[in-house]
């Protein structure tokens, strides 16, 4: 098949069905989003859809907004509309790459939340895949860590999807070139500073060995494909054993404990990282101390911005109240500490943030709910000042609500 043809079976694959009607590209100006953005807007008009595209410029670089314009040209020549979306970087404080990446995907999101685009398209490739092995590899990680990035999942509110992550950087460039479609290099490509750079100098040595890029893209494949079948156990035992309320996972009785260790580790990394609302999932040690420890969960314990208990009612995991307290106000339409969601009649002034003591203070009847106090405590609440308006989980007949915008097993 030609590069078109897969790219359509890529995209009939991890596209949902209906078609939605909206979806969104991020372009950098690179080959690999080059070639996505023309690949896309074949595949969008032939599909009847409409396509828009991104840039996100960082602020770290000054060639970085004439290559947003670049693409800005590119997309008009297609019919497609651009935005740039800015970021700061220069003030931005620790971990640079991390701090770009997280800003990049929160830049998307509320791009697409803003355009009504249900998909984000992103340009990751087969070679970003082997480089994500072998850093993952220099680390030590485990199953998660060493099976590639995920062709679709949703962060920050978004959908996004992977679909050249089988195509590799120099067949995209080839398509290009045969197109006469310009492309631009970022010089951080070449900068021996960056890991990503010395893992791809590390490959040509490497590649005598037999250990290449399409080898190494094998050994992701395989242990992609055994991940998503954890995946489908877990989200199986969920269905089963598990249910939600006011965004705590309960898990039925002596149900955690029939896991085998591992499922149980990867259930725990999954129940944190949802109710936590964390991008990440806690260090693998202090998980290791949990699942060894069943008087700790017995007597209740604190991980990762979570409260863990065992008692006649199974499993409860729920939000720290004070984890919660330090999420930050969201204006209405945003998601509030990473997964809440709160629609209602908001007026000027109001803001989403945690209940707290004096936020529950104000609603002495909070018992009638019949949830646990840390519970009424880290959930979203709506305020005017120092006003309670509404505490969505609490109060019968709110005319607010508050829901998690994503499925537990819908993050997996």
């Amino acid at each position: 098949m030609t590069l078109s043809q897969r790219f359509d079976a890529r995209m009939k694959a991890l596209m949902p069905a209906p078609l939605p009607p909206r979806i969104g590209v991020a372009v950098s100006g690179g080959g690999d989003s080059m070639a996505l953005m023309h690949l896309a807007a074949h595949w969008a008009g032939a599909a009847g859809l409409h396509a828009e595209v991104a840039s996100v410029d960082h602020g770290l670089r000054a060639a970085a907004a004439e290559e947003a314009a670049m693409v800005a040209w590119a997309a008009r020549g297609l019919g497609l509309l651009h935005e740039t979306l800015r970021w700061r970087g220069s003030e931005a404080q620790g971990n640079l790459q991390d701090a770009a990446r997280r800003a990049r995907y929160g830049l998307l999101a509320a791009w697409a939340a803003r355009r009504r685009l249900d998909t984000v398209l992103l340009g990751h490739t087969r070679d970003d895949n082997v480089e994500c092995l072998v850093l993952g590899l220099a680390r030590g990680a485990g199953l998660d860590g060493l099976s590639g990035m995920r062709p679709a999942f949703r962060r920050d509110g978004a959908r996004f999807l992977r679909p050249l992550l089988e195509e590799s950087r120099a067949d995209l460039r080839d398509w290009l070139t045969g197109r006469g479609i310009d492309w631009v290099e970022d010089p951080s490509n070449e900068d021996p500073r960056f890991a990503r750079v010395r893992v791809r100098q590390a490959l040509e040595l490497l590649a005598p060995l037999g250990v290449t890029p399409e080898a190494l893209a094998r050994s992701v494949e395989n242990l992609r494909s055994t991940r998503e079948g954890l995946d489908a156990l877990l989200r199986a035992f969920i269905r089963d054993h598990c249910r939600i309320a006011a965004g705590d996972v309960l898990v039925a009785p002596d149900a955690f404990a029939s896991l085998p260790d591992d499922l149980a580790r990867r259930f725990l990394n999954a129940a944190l990282r949802w109710v936590s609302g964390a991008e990440y999932t806690p260090r693998a040690g202090k998980l290791a101390n949990v699942l060894s420890d069943d008087g700790a969960l017995r007597a209740g314990l604190t991980l990762h911005g979570c409260i863990l208990r065992t008692g006649g009612h199974g499993l409860r995991i729920s939000r720290e109240p004070e984890a919660a307290a330090r999420a930050a106000p969201v204006a209405p339409g945003a998601r509030w500490d990473g997964r809440w969601m709160v629609s209602g009649p908001f007026e000027p002034g109001m803001e989403v943030r945690c209940l707290g003591p004096h936020g529950i203070l104000q609603r002495p009847d909070w018992r009638e709910a019949r949830l646990p106090r840390v519970t009424c405590l880290s959930g979203p609440a709506v305020w005017s000042g120092e006003r309670l308006v509404a505490a969505p989980l609490i109060e019968p007949d709110c005319a607010f609500a508050a829901e998690v915008a994503t499925g537990f097993a819908d993050s997996l």
